[in-house]
């Protein structure tokens, strides 16, 4: 395993804050476990028609899965709606993935392993580019993908992190894929990702972090009363703006930040 890849120092045990078991909450994430995979599996249906669905579609259609799950989605700021367009936010949980394509519909960096993820890895393998995360000198090419496909008109959505983060803190933006926006020309638009419960407290409860399974994180969702995702778009950085990716990077790290929250991991977990 390369040194080069990304973790986080999140665990479930210590970060997620899940509640307890109830007879009403088992049914309540069984209907919408059902709806979900059902939306899923139509998705993947569709996905050999590849570019002929209206984005309009694909737009709600990722919606749908994510209010499917109990999610409400609140999403402020606007993306241009064509041309190449690099989208990177802070990266909490699988919900990011279908939030991001709510917005617009892109073309996703991906880690491998997601082509081996039950019913949802067939749909990513239509679109995503995926990246070798253990072999630092596959990096050039995957950048040089990005870029073809920014060039080509093309939203790509990433997550610089690297690796899911808990929510209360935030990893640093790693440059490589900004280079792909500086060598297409296109812009950045940084995206902020935040999860609240109906009380409007923040929930780390949706995050899929640590040795969590997917379906382990997917029913830790499905079973809570309300989930709100707050998807704040940023004003895009425009093309050339800054002279080289470790500058861009940094300003779109910080369009994520807000507020800044707290990189100083072990107290929050401690």
């Amino acid at each position: 395993m390369s040194g080069w890849l990304p973790s986080a120092p999140c665990t479930s045990r210590a970060c997620v804050e899940a509640p307890g078991p109830s007879a009403v909450a088992v049914a309540r994430g069984v209907l919408r476990l059902t709806a979900v995979l059902g939306l899923v599996l139509a998705g993947v249906l569709a996905s050999p028609l590849g570019g002929r669905i209206p984005p309009d579609l694909v737009r709600r259609w990722c919606r749908w899965i994510v209010r499917s799950a109990g999610v409400r989605p609140r999403i402020t700021g606007d993306a241009a709606s064509s041309g190449g367009l690099l989208l990177v936010a802070n990266h909490i949980s699988w919900l990011d993935i279908p939030l991001l394509a709510a917005v617009r519909p892109a073309r996703m960096l991906a880690k491998k392993e997601i082509r081996d993820w039950p019913v949802a890895g067939p749909l990513a393998a239509r679109g995503a580019v995926f990246i070798d995360r253990d072999r630092l000198r596959a990096l050039p090419d995957t950048v040089a993908r990005l870029a073809d496909a920014l060039r080509s008109g093309a939203a790509v959505g990433v997550f610089p992190e690297g690796s899911t983060w808990c929510g209360r803190a935030q990893g640093r933006f790693r440059r490589a894929v900004f280079q792909a926006a500086l060598d297409a020309g296109v812009p950045v638009q940084p995206v902020r990702i935040r999860y609240r419960l109906a009380d409007g407290s923040a929930t780390t409860l949706p995050a899929f972090i640590g040795d969590d399974s997917l379906l382990t994180s997917v029913w830790r969702v499905v079973t809570t009363r309300q989930v709100i995702a707050e998807v704040d778009l940023r004003p895009p950085i425009a093309p050339l703006s800054h002279p080289d990716r470790r500058t861009l990077a940094h300003a779109a790290e910080l369009g994520t930040v807000g507020g800044g929250p707290d990189r100083t991991h072990a107290a929050l977990v401690a």
